[in-house]
C-alpha cells in the first residue's frame, strides 16, 4: 500500500481512512467510531433501538461527508417520518465534526422489540441527504424512501438513483457492556478513473465493480469493529491481491455541536422584537434548548 510514497501510521478509531484502487477505478472510506459516539449518545437517554439507529446514522454521515472536499463543506442527513415511533433523525458532518439527534415516542419504542425494521421504526418515511460544497456555495440534495433492511441500504439507493454511482456500504454496531461502538465501510466505482475524475456511464454490471463489490461484501461485522485490527490492515486484508492500494488518511472525528450563546444570540436577532417578547420568561430570559447536546442556554436580548 502506498500513500504518496510516505509512511502510513496505523489508524484504529475516530478518524476517516480513505483509499483508492486505481486499476479498478474504485474508491472507499472506512470509519470506526468510539469516543465521539459516546459523547453524542450520552446527551440523551436513548433506548437500545434508538442507540443502534443513531450510531448507524453517524457512521453513515462520516462516510458520506468525508467524500466532500472543500473548506466548510457539510453533509446533512435527515429522516422525515410518518406513522412510526421515530419522529425525527438528523445527523451532520463538517470537517470531521459529527453531531446527531433522534426524537422518538418512548412508549412506542418500548414495544418494537430488540431488532426492529426500518418500517417499524419510521413507518412511511424519507431520507434526505444534502451536500453543501463549502466555499463553492453549491448544494445538492437527494431524497429516497426509507426502504430496505437498514439506513445503509437507503444510502446505497440514494447513490444509485441520484448520483448513478455504484456504491456498497456495510455498517456494524455493537453495544456490548453498555459501551456502543460503530464502524462502516463504503466503496464506490468511478468508471472514468480515480477519485476526482468526472463520473460518466456508470454501470452496476461493470467487471471492475463486480469484482470490488464482491470482495468488499466479504467484510464481517466483527472485523469492522475489532479494536486491535487497524483500518489499514482491514483494507489490506480485503484488497491485498490488487496491484496497488492507495491509502488516504482523512480527518479526525470529534463531536462537533456548534451551539453557543453567541450563535443563538445571532439567530434570535433575526426574529422581530414582538416575537422575542413572547419567548422571554418573567426575568426577561430566553431559554434555548440545544437538542444535539441537551444543554440549555439562557439568552438575554
Amino acid at each position: 500500500m502506498t500513500a504518496d510514497n510516505a509512511p502510513v501510521a496505523e489508524t484504529f478509531s475516530d478518524r476517516v481512512l480513505g483509499f483508492t484502487l486505481p486499476a479498478r477505478d474504485a474508491r472507499g472510506r472506512i470509519v470506526r467510531l468510539e469516543a465521539p459516539l459516546q459523547e453524542i449518545l450520552s446527551a440523551h437517554d436513548y433506548p437500545a433501538p434508538i442507540t443502534h439507529l443513531l450510531a448507524e446514522a453517524l457512521v453513515l454521515a462520516a462516510l458520506l461527508g468525508s467524500l466532500i472536499k472543500g473548506e466548510g463543506a457539510q453533509l446533512t442527513m435527515q429522516a422525515q417520518t410518518q406513522g412510526g415511533p421515530v419522529r425525527l433523525l438528523v445527523c451532520d458532518y463538517r470537517g470531521g465534526e459529527l453531531r446527531g439527534y433522534a426524537d422518538f415516542d418512548a412508549d412506542a419504542v418500548a414495544n418494537v422489540g430488540a431488532n426492529p425494521s426500518l418500517a417499524t421504526l419510521f413507518g412511511e418515511g424519507y431520507l434526505g441527504i444534502t451536500f453543501d460544497v463549502g466555499t463553492k456555495g453549491e448544494r445538492y440534495q437527494g431524497i429516497v424512501p426509507l426502504e430496505g433492511d437498514s439506513l445503509s441500504h437507503a444510502c446505497e439507493n440514494y447513490f444509485a438513483q441520484s448520483e448513478q454511482v455504484p456504491t456498497m456500504i456495510s455498517v456494524a454496531v455493537s453495544s456490548d457492556g453498555g459501551k456502543c461502538r460503530a464502524a462502516g465501510l463504503l466503496v464506490q466505482h468511478l468508471p472514468d478513473g480515480e477519485e476526482g475524475r468526472e463520473r460518466l456511464h456508470a454501470r452496476m454490471d461493470h467487471p471492475h465493480w463486480e469484482h470490488v463489490s464482491v470482495i468488499a461484501g466479504t467484510i464481517r461485522h466483527d472485523e469492522l469493529l475489532e479494536p486491535e485490527l487497524s483500518m489499514e490492515a482491514l483494507v489490506w486484508r480485503l484488497f491485498h491481491e490488487e496491484e496497488e492500494v492507495r491509502i488516504l488518511p482523512g480527518a479526525a472525528l470529534t463531536r462537533g455541536c456548534r451551539c453557543s450563546v453567541e450563535h443563538y444570540e445571532q439567530v434570535l436577532r433575526g426574529f422581530p422584537e414582538e416575537e422575542r417578547v413572547d419567548m422571554r420568561d418573567e426575568n426577561g430570559v430566553i431559554s434555548v434548548d440545544c437538542a444535539f447536546c441537551s444543554k440549555v442556554f439562557p439568552i438575554v436580548l
